[in-house]
């Protein structure tokens, strides 16, 4: 059996998860091209770029199949960006329906524009808000304690990856109301999630495998929730959770079916742990090769919101979002078409020196100010609260438990690397 199937074994395995991630890693590496170099060089002599500028990476964009067959153009400073990201109406996201989408039956809230959007986000938002996050917080915190890292003092080395990627999936997928006491089923539905995230390959010679495990993914992860959500109904859709929330919410002035539920949750779980586990990867490297970063931050824990912040602004995970010009407009003089697809590099707008001073400099110090990590505008990141909630506990938990924690200097140095979906690979340690 080839290792894509093994990825979708009824018995799952931690590897299989760790495969699947992978897989998504390897899709989304791309060329071996300086990204941040190349977007600087960009931002300085084509601020508005004709093209499709992500092609030279080789690597898919949420549009699927469909990039290469409309007029493309790269916008790379930040003002550019943010002017994009915001404004909903102008450039939208409903081609994704029919890109990345394809893989969800459509229904991904990604894909979702104007009123449509604004009605299902007012559904999901609430189970990921911090009045709803902080009353987690305690259990989040005793997870990552007690069922992680714990049992990881006495090795007294690790590579801080296998737990990086294992706790995101364990904490997002409770929150969401899937039954706390089956960790190995959290790491089945993360495989097939990611496995329909792989859906998305754009090698010729790649994708209809990609495609055909995507679609056995699809159906497998509908059909394992459904299981959950009639039987949260059937025992009372109580909890502040997702699944409970949904069971009791009125869309349209009717509550929502089964189907309705599930579809829901099924869209939101690519993105619940693996986005987290990549920005724990670039927090931790960031850290632990930042001169004199790691005592300061072990003596102040208030300056671990400033290390997430900076690092998600530095080396985000989501190099750049696509959108549709709903209508004929003009960025810097370059008229776009309506139709077109418009690339905003978040890689390029958050290091662009008119936003940020020294922009490539990794500075916790620097002033707050708005990076697109975690997008911007009516898209932005829907569960932005609970990552950043996940990696100060996973942080000050490893200062806390890992006594000297620092690189192990028998293995590789980790690297942050990806064209798209950027963070490091493993992340050696050892610990007194």
């Amino acid at each position: 059996m080839s290792s894509e199937n093994t990825v979708l074994e009824a018995d799952s395995t931690v590897l299989n998860l760790e495969s699947a991630y992978s897989a998504v890693s390897d899709m989304y590496k791309g060329a071996d091209l300086d990204i941040h170099a190349l977007c600087r060089e960009m931002r300085h002599q084509s601020p508005v770029h004709e093209g499709d500028f992500v092609a030279r990476f080789g690597v898919p964009t949420n549009a699927g199949m469909q990039a290469g067959t409309r007029p493309t153009f790269a916008l790379f400073k930040y003002q550019d960006v943010m002017a994009v990201l915001r404004d909903g109406a102008s450039f939208t996201s409903g081609f994704i329906a029919e890109g990345l989408g394809a893989f969800f039956d459509g229904l991904i809230i990604l894909a979702m524009d104007g009123e449509q959007h604004r009605k299902v986000r007012a559904l999901l938002q609430p189970a990921f808000m911090p009045e709803t996050v902080n009353k987690w917080r305690g259990k989040i915190d005793r997870v990552i304690r007690e069922d992680f890292l714990i049992p990881m003092i006495g090795d007294k080395r690790a590579d801080l990856m296998d737990f990086g990627l294992n706790f995101p999936i364990r904490e997002m997928y409770a929150l969401m109301g899937f039954p706390e006491d089956d960790p190995q089923t959290y790491r089945q539905y993360a495989a097939w999630a990611l496995a329909m995230v792989g859906g998305n390959q754009i090698d010729p010679a790649k994708a209809p495998e990609a495609r055909r495990l995507a679609g056995i993914a699809v159906k497998s992860l509908y059909d394992e929730i459904l299981k959950v959500v009639i039987q949260r109904r059937a025992t009372g859709s109580d909890g502040d959770d997702l699944i409970g929330r949904l069971l009791r919410a009125e869309h349209e002035g009717r509550q929502l079916d089964d189907h309705e539920v599930t579809t829901f949750v099924r869209s939101l779980l690519p993105a619940a742990g693996e986005t987290t586990s990549r920005t724990f990867s670039s927090v931790l490297t960031l850290l632990l090769t930042t001169k004199g970063l790691l005592d300061r931050v072990r003596n102040d824990r208030t300056l671990i919101g400033k290390l997430i912040d900076e690092t998600v602004r530095y080396e985000p995970v989501a190099t750049f979002k696509v959108r549709e010009a709903a209508k004929d407009v003009e960025i810097r003089g370059v008229k776009i078409p309506k139709g077109a697809f418009v690339q905003c590099m978040v890689v390029s707008a958050n290091r662009d020196e008119e936003a940020f001073e020294n922009p490539d400099a990794f500075d916790i110090d620097r002033k707050p100010k708005p990076s697109f990590g975690f997008g911007f505008g009516p898209h932005m990141c829907i569960g932005q609260f609970v990552a950043k909630v996940e990696l100060n506990c996973a942080i000050n938990a490893i200062l806390d438990l890992f006594p000297n924690v620092r690189l192990d200097p028998s293995k590789p140095a980790p690297v942050i690397s990806g064209a798209q979906l950027r963070g490091a690979s493993s992340l050696s340690v050892i610990w007194d």
